[in-house]
């Protein structure tokens, strides 16, 4: 993962071999909690979304998380972001491990980090503000379309219950997000089910 100060990225990963990586609620807490302490003071975090077997995040990095590590007065690859995100994973790892007597890694081994907030590629006909609102919505959305619930009312582990003002939730900056999508309370009530562009999605992963 690489991150630029100030560029939107969409974070994501899914268990090895597309096995399960949250076991009851408490997992999925103790991940948010993680990603609380050891992800926001480099990033804003706009929406995220954890499902049984993978998770999604958007988010957009600081300076500060683009900031490259130094060890013995050398500077390394790895960024505080990128940093923060692999230690998360590994000692969650560590805690599923621990919890279901099994070994080995829980992740697939490579975390992606798609950055949303360039100009796509001349050949595609989609806007920068295309790929930013469909990733938004179609993470959102995953529970539906998984068929784990009949009502996004009833997954309580996205930041979606937040936007549609349920819930209280201060792990993401939804202001600077409405923002930066043009989005108000009335546009993400009227939008909140509408079915992301397929095109676009298929790019996403």
């Amino acid at each position: 993962m690489h991150f630029e100060p100030d560029h939107i990225y969409h974070v994501y990963n899914r268990g090895n071999n597309k096995i399960p990586i949250f076991f009851s609620s408490k997992n999925y807490l103790y991940l948010l909690d993680k990603v609380r302490n050891e992800w926001l003071a480099f990033c804003d975090i706009f929406s995220y979304c954890l499902m049984p077997n993978h998770f999604h995040f958007i988010l957009q990095a600081n300076k500060d998380g683009c900031q490259h590590i130094t060890l013995k007065e050398k500077s390394t690859h790895l960024q505080n972001l990128s940093k923060g995100i692999g230690k998360s994973l590994s000692s969650y790892t560590q805690a599923i491990n621990i919890q279901n007597n099994t070994t080995g890694n829980l992740f697939q081994k490579k975390t992606k980090a798609k950055c949303l907030s360039e100009q796509p590629v001349a050949a595609s006909p989609f806007s920068t503000m295309d790929y930013l609102t469909n990733c938004f919505f179609y993470i959102h959305n995953n529970p539906l379309v998984a068929n784990l619930v009949s009502d996004l009312r009833q997954w309580p582990f996205s930041s979606w219950p937040d936007y549609y003002g349920f819930r209280n939730g201060s792990l993401c900056n939804i202001k600077k997000a409405k923002q930066l999508l043009g989005l108000s309370e009335k546009d993400f009530k009227a939008t909140m089910y509408q079915a992301p562009d397929g095109n676009i999605i298929s790019s996403l992963w």
